[in-house]
């Protein structure tokens, strides 16, 4: 869904931008963010945009992503070898 953009890949450059998002900061916050922006050599916008996304892109991987332990993985294999008998609606439903 959101994987269309590489890591490392200028998106800056190759997307036609529409929206805007706007937030304040601190003084602090600005002067940090601006040094960074300036260390990789690029936009304050173009940084923030890429740190963003980056991160937004791994919350919404995490969101997506079921960890089972052990227990729970052998369980749930164990599961899909059993065969299944159909109970009352399946069988109504196949038999419409």
């Amino acid at each position: 869904m959101f994987n269309n953009i590489s890591e490392g890949e200028s998106i800056m450059a190759t997307t036609i931008k529409e929206k805007r998002i706007e937030f304040r900061v601190s003084e602090e916050s600005k002067r940090i963010i601006e040094y960074a922006a300036e260390l990789a050599n690029i936009s304050l916008s173009s940084y923030i945009l890429s740190v963003v996304l980056k991160q937004a892109k791994l919350d919404v991987e995490q969101s997506n992503t079921i960890v089972l332990n052990n227990k729970e993985r052998d369980s749930l294999i164990g599961s899909f070898k059993k065969p299944v008998k159909p109970n009352k609606n399946l069988k109504e439903l196949f038999n419409k």
